[in-house]
C-alpha cells in the first residue's frame, strides 16, 4: 500500500484539531455528514467527495446534523466548544433557499425542554430524541405534533425510522431494560398511537438499534456488546444471534446491506465485522463446535454465528459503517468513516476473503465549488 502508517498517522494528527462531534450516513447510505467544532460537512460517499458545508460563522459548532436522502434538507443541532444555536433546538436548514444570511435558510425550529440526542428523518416526518421521550412530527410542511413517547433513560438518544414507503416504522428502547418498543406511524392517527409492540431482546441495556431498509428485520445490541440478535418486526420471533466476541465492547453502528444480504457492525475495539444474514452458513462456527462433545459452559459459544469477515480500523475510534455499492455479484463492500477523519473502504467474497480498497482522509478533500 502507498499509504504508509506513517503518512496515516501525520494525517490523523492534523484532523484531531478540527473536531469531529458525531457522523450519520444518510437514508440510502450514499451521503454521510459530519457534524463539527467547525460547522457541518457532507460527503458523496462513491466516489468520496465534498457535496457541501456548512461554515462556523453560518452555524457554529454542532453536535449533531441529519440529512433528508440526497435532499437541501438538513437537521442540525447546535453543541459543542462555540454553539451559535441551543442544544435544546432542532434547526431545519433549507440549503437551496436564496440569500446569505443564516436567518434566510432556516425554516422550521423544534424547541424542546432538554438536550436533542438524536434525530431521524423520512420523507413526511421527523423524530426526536431525547433523554427519556421521543416525538415524532409531520414535516417539512406545516409541522404538527403526531406523538410523544416516554422511553426508558436513553443517554444517546437510540432510536431508528424505516426510510422504506411501504412501511413507517419507529423503534427505539423501551420501558424494561433491554426491551424494544416498535411503533407503526402509519397506523396512527395524531395522538392516537397503535399500541406500540415490545421485544425482550437484551437482559442488559440497548446500545445499539438499527432496522433494515425494508423495516422487516431489526438488530439489537446491548452495552455487553458481545451478541447482535435480529427479530421479524411483524411475528417478533428471534431470527438470529450473530457474536462479534466473547469480551465486551460498546458497539457504535450497526447496518444491513440494501437487501438485507448482510449485516455490518463497529465497535470501539476498532474492529468491523461483517456477517451472512440471508446465507448464515457463510458465517463461520467456533473452532470449538468441530471438537465434538464439549462442556456446558462452552455450549453458547458453539450455537453462535461468527462474522464472516472483519478489519480493522484505528481503535478507541468511534465509527459508522454501511455497504458501498455492489461493483459485481461476487464482491460486495463495506465502508467505515471514522471520527478521526479517516475513510475505509473494504471489499469482501462470500468466502470470507476482505481486503483494503480504498483509504483517505475526508477531511483533506475540500469542496468541487471552491476551485
Amino acid at each position: 500500500w502507498s499509504v504508509t502508517s506513517q503518512q496515516q498517522q501525520q494525517s490523523l494528527n492534523m484532523t484531531q484539531q478540527r473536531g469531529v462531534n458525531s457522523l450519520r450516513f444518510n437514508q440510502d447510505h450514499s451521503c454521510f455528514c459530519c457534524a463539527m467544532e467547525s460547522g457541518v460537512r457532507i460527503y458523496n460517499v462513491e466516489p468520496l467527495m465534498e457535496k457541501g458545508h456548512l461554515d462556523h460563522d453560518q452555524v457554529g459548532s454542532v453536535s449533531h446534523v441529519e440529512m433528508l436522502q440526497r435532499s437541501n434538507l438538513l437537521a442540525i443541532v447546535g453543541g459543542g466548544t462555540n454553539p451559535k444555536f441551543s442544544e435544546i433546538s432542532v434547526l431545519v436548514w433549507d440549503d437551496a433557499r436564496e440569500g446569505k444570511e443564516s436567518r434566510d435558510k432556516l425554516v422550521l425550529e423544534f424547541t424542546f425542554t432538554k438536550p436533542v440526542l438524536a434525530m431521524r428523518l423520512r420523507q413526511d416526518k421527523i423524530v426526536v430524541a431525547l433523554s427519556h421521550r421521543i416525538y415524532v412530527y409531520t414535516f417539512p410542511d406545516n409541522p404538527s405534533k403526531l406523538f410523544e413517547f416516554d422511553t426508558r433513560e436513553n443517554p444517546r438518544g437510540l432510536c431508528d425510522l424505516c426510510p422504506s414507503v411501504e412501511k413507517q416504522l419507529l423503534v427505539f428502547p423501551g420501558h424494561k431494560c433491554g426491551s424494544l418498543q416498535l411503533v407503526d406511524l402509519s397506523n396512527t392517527k395524531p395522538g392516537i398511537s397503535s399500541a406500540p409492540f415490545t421485544i425482550n431482546a437484551h437482559q442488559s441495556e440497548i446500545a445499539c438499534i438499527a432496522l433494515n431498509q425494508q423495516g422487516s428485520v431489526v438488530a439489537s445490541a446491548s452495552r455487553k456488546g458481545t451478541l447482535i440478535r435480529l427479530f421479524d418486526t411483524q411475528t417478533k420471533e428471534k431470527l438470529v444471534e450473530l457474536r462479534r466476541g466473547t469480551d465486551p465492547a460498546t458497539l457504535y453502528c450497526i447496518n444491513f446491506s440494501h437487501d438485507s444480504s448482510f449485516l455490518c457492525a463497529s465497535s470501539d475495539k476498532g474492529t468491523v465485522h461483517i456477517f451472512a444474514l440471508k446465507d448464515t452458513r457463510l458465517n463461520r462456527r467456533s473452532a470449538l463446535a468441530r471438537v465434538g462433545k464439549v462442556g456446558p459452559v462452552i455450549s453458547q459459544y458453539v450455537d453462535s454465528q461468527w462474522s464472516l469477515a472483519c478489519f480493522t480500523v484505528p481503535a478507541e475510534c468511534a465509527c459508522i459503517c454501511a455497504f458501498g455499492k455492489n461493483s459485481s455479484k461476487n464482491v460486495n463492500s463495506v465502508i467505515a468513516i471514522c471520527v478521526d477523519g479517516t475513510f475505509h473502504k473494504y471489499v469482501f467474497s462470500p468466502d470470507g476473503n476482505c481486503n483494503r480498497e480504498a483509504f483517505d482522509v475526508y477531511l483533506d478533500i475540500c469542496d468541487d465549488d471552491d476551485f
